[in-house]
């Protein structure tokens, strides 16, 4: 049996940007919101964002998308694990990147969580992340997007430092 040594690198390819689509849009909250294959592969290609893999002896188990550039920076746009990888701690592991990479040009880490999506929900709870506002039908109607916040600061404490 292979060791478990997950290991985390930008994107380098169309192609992996596409498996990445694959991962979020075959579980949720992507199915019940309702978002493709191909309308993720077009939103994976913004050059506002930054697209992660997660390795595991050269596949590719899990994905991540950040938005460190624009108007809106310090945000967490998406994060899926393959299913048979779940359970192995990958969203720790993940999130400390996240917060590492975010907390270097910004006090504040973003996310939305969708209403329906409890085990999430608890997840972010559980890393510090509070609850600041609530998007009504943000995504399609009936659905609600919970932003959420990790804070280290004020944002013009940064300029300081």
């Amino acid at each position: 049996m292979n060791e478990f040594k997950p290991v985390i690198r930008a994107v380098n390819s169309d192609g992996e940007k596409i498996i990445c689509a694959e991962i979020m849009t075959g579980s949720e909250p992507w199915i019940t919101l309702g978002i493709t294959k191909d309308s993720m592969v077009e939103t994976l290609k913004d050059p506002l964002l930054e697209v992660f893999v997660v390795e595991n002896n050269a596949e590719i188990i899990a994905t991540f998308v950040l938005q460190t550039k624009g108007a809106f920076t310090g945000y967490l746009k998406s994060i899926a694990v393959k299913k048979e990888w779940r359970g192995r701690k990958l969203g720790e592991f993940m999130m400390e990147f996240i917060e590492d990479r975010i907390f270097k040009i910004s006090k504040n880490v973003f996310l939305c969580v969708s209403s329906f999506n409890d085990n999430a929900q608890r997840f972010y709870l559980k890393h510090g992340y509070q609850n600041v506002g609530l998007l009504k039908d943000y995504i399609v109607k009936g659905h609600d997007e919970i932003l959420m916040r990790k804070t280290t600061g004020p944002m013009l404490d940064i300029l300081t430092e």
